[in-house]
């Protein structure tokens, strides 16, 4: 008896703290915190001090995952009739509503006074409104309110990288808007391809999404649209010096790939490209982001 309890025990507990890390939404935040580090590091000629790089890491990550814990906490009546969404922790009944509110309020809390304290008070505000614009003003009226929800919204989610900036000069410059524009310009395409593929779960859950008011004919429009505007965005680091040669050569060719989705998703549509699309957006950001620090450092 004693022998079961030792082993029961531990796996509980492990389950439970595996909740809380969903509750997180861990791969959303991981490419958050990502943007914000290569912020940091193309903040400073060198490399960045390390003690701002570490805090402001660690403080950027809490307030993501605390706005993703309200994002849920907020849409569980949604999350539940999602395909997408309902094994979430809080439509399982695994975590209580008082117990997720409880655990985004501390770790919000703990992030802010982390920021406050190591790194500096124009970062802890800045993280602080964006929290508050996703999980507040995106979550609880955007999303419910216009199909330029994505659009609008998405100011919060291109944030990071200015938020990194931010944490190691304690400045806005222009060049973090310019990564900031990067995200903002990349997030409608990406998210809009993910809609397309689940435009009918959204319609069934009232959620009005572009391809739900508008159709899905016209939502692969704007994803050609925008992707075409993506990649004029993301050659103004080189055309305003930020970065060189190396950068130009890679995001012309993410761009090129990303905009042969976009065609394909237009002109020759089949089943899985929706999906398959979303699914190389999130690498040609994380391609673009590592190649901005590569192009950084060997120049």
């Amino acid at each position: 008896m004693t022998a079961q309890t030792t082993v029961i025990e531990p796996l509980g507990l492990r389950r439970r703290l595996n909740e809380y890390y969903e509750l997180c939404k861990p791969r959303v935040v991981m490419l958050i915190v990502f943007t914000a580090i290569v912020g940091m590091f193309l903040a400073v000629p060198g490399l960045p001090p390390l003690d701002k790089l570490f805090w402001g890491t660690l403080g950027i990550a809490l307030q993501a995952a605390a706005a993703a814990a309200v994002n849920q906490l907020i849409d569980r009546n949604i999350d539940a009739r999602m395909a997408r969404t309902c094994g979430r922790p809080l439509v399982t009944g695994t975590l209580s509503v008082g117990e997720s509110a409880g655990f985004a309020a501390a770790i919000g809390i703990a992030g802010f006074v982390v920021l406050w304290q190591w790194v500096n008070p124009l970062t802890a505000w800045l993280t602080l409104a964006t929290l508050i614009g996703y999980a507040g003003i995106y979550t609880l009226y955007l999303k419910r309110a216009t199909p330029q929800n994505i659009v609008i919204g998405g100011a919060a989610g291109a944030a990071p990288p200015v938020l990194g900036w931010a944490a190691i000069t304690g400045t806005i410059h222009p060049h973090a808007l310019l990564l900031f524009l990067i995200i903002f310009t990349w997030t409608p395409p990406h998210f809009w391809a993910l809609a397309i593929d689940r435009h009918k779960e959204y319609a069934e859950v009232n959620v009005p999404m572009l391809p739900v008011t508008h159709g899905v004919d016209y939502t692969r429009l704007q994803v050609l649209l925008y992707t075409v505007l993506l990649l004029a965005v993301s050659v103004l680091p080189f055309v305003f010096g930020m970065s060189g040669l190396i950068y130009l050569a890679g995001a012309l060719v993410l761009g090129g790939v990303f905009l042969y989705h976009a065609v394909l998703l237009k002109w020759a549509p089949r089943p899985g490209l929706p999906m398959r699309t979303f699914g190389f957006s999130i690498v040609y950001l994380m391609g673009l982001f590592m190649l901005l620090f590569v192009d950084h450092y060997l120049r």
